[in-house]
């Protein structure tokens, strides 16, 4: 087999003038890692997304509890948070082609003891091993993207492409589950993404061009081991909050991860080489691109994540049905984001923008009752679809826009990183809010505790709104 070339983004000059001239993007090898790049991130949503329809089957297969089945939900997250912005950053100096591929084994090697679990904590393990992998290949996708498409139509088209991805992997993971666990088993979702992943690895593999920054760097590991344990710290601790905010070991686990949090700062300010570089944050458009993120996980994915748990638990609906009413917003997101490459603004008022539709959406999708019918949450799902398309589109153009084109791994793993602590933090409020409720019937204080729980999403994505609309860049003097 020859070997495959390798190129800086900085050196692609030629190649970069040669796809201007192809602004349709029709060029074999961009084509090839758009596609890969995509079904990269599609599959990684699934497996994220998975359990959102078969917690229930799941739980009593493994007799899990609830503490277990908090973390079944939440250890995914704990993977991607403590190695999106390091596979990012390693990528650009290792090789986005080379840490692409990996991930997709890892996600593979890691759905494995998902689906042959004899007990919850075989099947946590599992998922933090998926949120690794995933987390290599989500970080990965967007360099590589932005490494064959230069800046301009052809990757305006390519973001809403890998926008589209996002949203459709979301829905399409409890829509597998709801599908074969019924039919076969909640295994059989796991089994899937083995070979889903395995196929993704060939793939990447065999048709992905290796490409790295045009100078190596030294490896940040002080970074490294800060980022992480302090990351995994703090999810840890969000995830053991559902069962007491005052519960000492989530105090411990909550200050220690933002002691450690707070020692990557400092050592990322005296390195020479560092994982993130301090400097990014006097950037306007990277803190724009950035605050978007946080406030979608915090905001619209945290209520889509728990949003099934109500259907199913408040409305008695099926698995099916709240997976399908899920669908029924990444849909529409996705068709968005294929058209959002037409809207002739700035990437921060598309955001924020968004994320103002996104509001809309959110708020009316409230005022649930117990004796409500799942239609009456559809045109808010379809309102959030509308700004989530838009808001997917630009995230994954700006993410890499907003970073010298040598750290596009950096910029995509920041910006993932940023949307899934959000979603962590979001949804464990959400969670509180809504089961903390009191009143009548279980169904029906559900239901309340919803309805208030809404109000802290909703406030969230106007806040990041405001905030992205404010942070105009500097005019050049």
């Amino acid at each position: 087999m020859s070997a495959q070339p390798v190129s800086s983004p900085n050196s692609s000059s030629a190649q970069g003038g040669r796809r201007a001239e192809d602004p349709a993007g029709t060029d074999r090898q961009a084509r090839r890692t758009l596609w890969v790049a995509a079904a990269g991130t599609l599959i990684a949503l699934m497996a994220f997304t998975t359990p959102i329809a078969s917690l229930a089957d799941t739980a009593r297969g493994l007799h899990a509890g609830v503490p277990e089945q908090a973390w079944i939900l939440s250890s995914m997250s704990l993977g991607l948070a403590i190695a999106l912005l390091t596979s990012g950053a390693l990528a650009d100096d290792l090789g986005r082609r080379r840490v692409f591929v990996v991930g997709a084994v890892v996600l593979a090697l890691g759905s494995i003891p998902c689906a042959t679990a004899v007990d919850g904590v075989e099947l946590i393990i599992g998922r933090v091993f998926e949120g690794v992998g995933a987390a290599a290949v989500i970080a990965c996708s967007l360099a590589l993207i932005s490494h064959q498409f230069p800046p301009g139509p052809a990757r305006a088209k390519a973001s809403g492409i890998w926008g589209a991805a996002l949203g459709g992997g979301i829905a399409l993971g409890p829509l597998m589950a709801a599908g074969l666990g019924p039919t076969i088993s909640w295994r059989a979702t796991y089994g899937a993404l083995v070979l889903l992943a395995t196929g993704l690895a060939a793939a990447g593999a065999k048709l992905l061009v290796e490409s790295r920054a045009a100078e190596r760097r030294r490896i940040d590991w002080t970074g490294v081991v800060l980022l992480s344990a302090g990351l995994g710290a703090l999810i840890a601790g969000l995830t053991l909050a559902r069962s007491g905010l005052t519960r000492p070991d989530v105090l411990v686990l909550a200050v220690g991860g933002l002691v450690l949090l707070l020692g990557f700062a400092v050592v990322e300010t005296r390195s020479a080489a560092p994982m993130l570089d301090p400097t990014l944050f006097r950037n306007r458009r990277f803190v724009a691109v950035n605050v978007a993120a946080l406030a979608t996980g915090l905001g619209v994915i945290a209520q889509m994540s728990f949003f099934s748990t109500v259907l199913q638990r408040s409305l008695h609906e099926s698995e099916l049905i709240a997976s399908l009413a899920l669908l029924g917003w990444s849909a529409v997101s996705v068709v968005t984001a294929l058209f959002a490459r037409h809207l002739r603004i700035s990437g921060r008022l598309q955001l924020s923008i968004g994320l103002l539709v996104v509001a809309a959406g959110q708020l009316s999708m409230g005022w649930l009752s117990a004796s409500s019918h799942v239609l009456q949450g559809v045109p808010g799902l379809i309102i959030a679809g509308l700004g989530s398309g838009v808001i997917n589109a630009a995230l994954g153009r700006e993410a890499v826009a907003s970073v010298p084109t040598a750290r596009a791994g950096m910029g995509s793993g920041a910006n993932n990183t940023a949307r899934y602590v959000g979603s962590a933090i979001g949804v464990t409020i959400v969670a509180i809010v809504a089961t903390s409720a009191r009143g009548g019937t279980a169904e029906r204080a559900l239901a309340t505790g919803w309805n208030h729980a809404l109000v802290f999403t909703t406030t969230a994505t106007v806040v990041g709104a405001v905030l992205v609309f404010l942070t105009r860049e500097r005019a050049s003097a």
